[in-house]
């Protein structure tokens, strides 16, 4: 199994959209498969945040892509806590899954056409290997998390990743920026 970083997102993304589609298609899943694909997405983005986007913001120039990419995870962090307070058995639920679905995808799509472009151009494969192994750690610690379980840390890397200031705010004053910024 390759422990090229990039590979290993993709293979994430991969495991992403084959559980988009068995809840689409088997409604009976809902209960039991949510909780595994937000806890999948949480743990793949911390991952990203924190170990794969600083090295492709400044070892590989993919700066602007970055920021893109974390604002869309701030969108997808949103999405996920709206779908788990949702009953799986209505409409209300098959319109937000709709959402995630289309914001996840969207995001997957311009990550592989654009920082993930940037950072084997940009990386060494020794380099790749080893963001592959801090990713691959980062991942495992964050399994289990959902995405309201954002440490005040995780929050300055998010905003890090934006260019964004964070000055002397609490953590729930950063949350709320950076919501906002999400939603933009």
């Amino acid at each position: 199994m390759s422990q090229d970083v990039i590979d290993l997102i993709m293979r994430d993304h991969r495991e992403m959209e084959r559980m988009f589609e068995q809840l689409k298609s088997d409604p009976d899943s809902r209960p039991a498969l949510v909780p595994v694909l937000t806890t999948l997405l949480t743990a793949h983005s911390r991952a990203e945040e924190s170990e794969v986007y600083p090295a492709a913001r400044e070892e590989a120039g993919g700066a602007e892509d970055v920021e893109h990419s974390q604002e869309e995870h701030l969108l997808a962090d949103k999405l996920a806590l709206e779908l788990g307070e949702l009953d799986p058995g209505t409409s209300e639920f098959d319109s937000k899954l709709a959402e995630l679905i289309d914001a996840v995808s969207h995001h997957v799509e311009e990550e592989e056409e654009t920082v993930l472009p940037t950072m084997r151009e940009g990386l060494s494969a020794d380099r790749r290997a080893e963001l592959g192994e801090a990713f691959l750690s980062t991942r495992q610690e964050h399994l289990g998390d959902q995405a309201e379980d954002i440490t005040k840390d995780q929050l300055r890397q998010q905003a890090e990743n934006l260019d964004m200031p964070v000055g002397d705010r609490t953590k729930d004053q950063l949350q709320d920026d950076l919501l906002e910024k999400g939603d933009k």
